[in-house]
């Protein structure tokens, strides 16, 4: 008896100090988990950002980067000190818009199904950013076998922070805008694809939409070797969000995130450079057609910006430039405009 209770609490505490390695975001009016919170620290550096059941790693935060900025649904939530957020759970007020109705425009049968929408994407060398992007863009689907047949941006503006090195042996100051891309939404309409791999698989209901986690990792043991550089420690995690209740199909798709984390160097260089990607789309306009060209898509060239209209100044754009440039004024510097 006496071993009973004291493994059992052994187990309590193993359990408490597990727990308290984790900070918590929760919806103060609903206690449900807020996923994709990223915690930007004083200097514009991006933290952490939280998963499908809401936690970063308490050990992201630290007190020299205070206040530390909250962004939920690339909207300003809240600036916390280190002694509001340094606890296992943070209540936050998560109504910060209303959420956009995405409009079916064509209900007819027809061979092709258009997903349109905003998107945005960035990425951060050890935390800060290096390169961003975001515009509008319309992905192609066959209609019977919800398989991906295009990705089309329509226009996009493009900006950079730092001038690339020509020196190969500095990978932290590398350009990396060829990881600015659109995500794949590859199986969307197909979610049951994910759960025959090996990936890991974790969903949430809501209380305005399900999401489900798809995450995966390589080179965890072992480093990769390749052209004088060394590859280490890869994973990514796939958001996808679907319409509250729904047989997440194509057409409950409401959005998606993908991050993707890899760490670089140079074979000469004494520690890696972690490199991350964010890639996101939020779907505002579904429609039908026997037809699979999409009108006004533009090449992308990461050369330049190629717009027509002023998108970001939508109330409902994810406008996560306004977010950086916050902290890194004129510094965060916008290509051409070729259009």
């Amino acid at each position: 008896m006496k071993k009973t209770y004291l493994l059992n609490f052994l187990f309590l505490i193993f359990f408490s100090l597990f727990n308290s390695q984790n900070i918590r975001f929760v919806s103060e009016k609903t206690g449900l988990p807020l996923s994709k919170v990223v915690v930007f620290g004083k200097d514009g550096n991006i933290l952490a950002t939280s998963d499908i059941d809401g936690k970063i790693d308490k050990s992201a935060i630290k007190q020299d980067q205070e206040d530390f900025q909250l962004i939920y649904d690339n909207f300003p939530l809240a600036k916390l000190s280190f002694n509001e957020i340094n606890k296992d759970i943070v209540k936050l007020n998560d109504k910060v818009k209303d959420i956009e109705a995405v409009v079916i425009k064509n209900n007819k049968p027809a061979k092709y199904i258009f997903l349109k929408g905003n998107f945005n994407a960035y990425v951060t060398v050890n935390g800060k950013l290096n390169c961003y992007i975001d515009g509008i863009a319309t992905y192609v689907f066959d209609n019977k076998t919800k398989k991906l047949k295009s990705k089309n941006i329509e226009q996009y503006r493009l900006f950079t922070l730092q001038n690339p090195t020509e020196d190969h042996k500095q990978t932290s100051l590398f350009d990396y805008n060829a990881f600015l891309n659109l995500p794949e939404l590859k199986n969307a309409g197909n979610i049951e694809d994910f759960k025959i791999g090996k990936a890991n698989i974790k969903e949430i209901k809501g209380t305005s939409k399900d999401e489900i986690e798809i995450s995966g990792s390589a080179l965890q043991e072992k480093e990769l070797a390749l052209f004088g550089y060394r590859l280490y420690d890869i994973s990514a995690v796939i958001d996808h969000s679907y319409e509250k209740a729904s047989q997440k199909t194509l057409r409950d798709f409401l959005e998606s995130a993908e991050i993707g984390y890899i760490k670089l160097k140079h074979k000469s260089e004494p520690e890696y450079n972690q490199l991350i990607s964010y890639r996101n789309f939020y779907v505002t306009e579904i429609d039908f057609s026997n037809e699979n060209d999409v009108e006004g898509k533009v090449r992308l060239n990461k050369n330049y910006s190629n717009y027509s209209t002023n998108y970001w100044q939508e109330s409902s754009f994810p406008n996560m430039q306004s977010v950086f440039s916050s902290f890194f004024k004129e510094d965060l510097k916008e290509k051409e405009n070729k259009k």
